[in-house]
């Protein structure tokens, strides 16, 4: 079994596997991980742009697969591979090539709703499910204007529970209504880092 951390991902540090270099960490998804295991090269979940990454589809520099463990706590993998290029952005060939020689300053991350991250990050695995198996792979390929009236829908109801006072209702009913926004968001090219980020300068107003 595997642990999930509170956005729905786990932590994957990356091996040469000739050399037994450290060369990265990135993170995994439950859908990221599927297409490593039956693929054979490396795919990651982007964390910036909110959606699954295939290493080196536009740099050329492809981590090939060459065994996945986890750790004893099933909370962290290492993924053993052969790259093929620099595997850091920078061009180096690992990403840890700033030694630590004092400590440094910190900055602490703005975290967003960890199960709003989660649940988009498995909107995002279901854009290749078929769909007639899956509900969300079913609302993405009808598209924007679809998902758009089931956030109007969903928006009505919420408010008839709310205006009614029915809390159980009004749970479910707004669930719902935050699911369809983030189907929503998914088709339409936007990220929920970009609404909390919109949230937060209006947090400073």
């Amino acid at each position: 079994m595997l642990i999930l951390d509170d956005k729905g991902l786990i932590p994957a540090v990356i091996q040469d596997a000739s050399t037994l270099q450290v060369l990265m960490l990135a993170y995994v998804t439950p859908g990221s991980l599927k297409r490593t295991l039956d693929g054979g090269d490396v795919w990651f979940y982007s964390r910036s742009r909110a959606e699954l990454w295939h290493k080196g589809e536009v740099s050329g520099n492809y981590l090939h697969v060459r065994s996945v463990r986890q750790d004893c706590d099933g909370d962290a993998l290492l993924i053993q591979v052969t790259p093929e290029g620099p595997a850091c952005h920078t061009g180096n060939q690992s990403c840890f090539f700033t030694a630590v020689a004092e400590l440094p300053p910190f900055q602490q991350a703005e975290p967003g709703p960890g199960i709003l991250e989660e649940l988009f990050s498995v909107i995002q695995d279901r854009r290749d499910a078929d769909p007639q198996q899956s509900y969300t792979a079913r609302l993405l390929q009808e598209g924007p204007r679809r998902i758009a009236q089931k956030v109007i829908e969903e928006a009505g109801e919420a408010a008839l529970a709310g205006s009614a006072g029915q809390k159980e209702e009004l749970a479910q009913e707004a669930a719902d209504l935050l699911y369809h926004a983030l189907v929503l968001l998914a088709a339409s090219g936007v990220k929920p880092a970009d609404v909390w980020q919109v949230l937060r300068e209006r947090r400073k107003g």
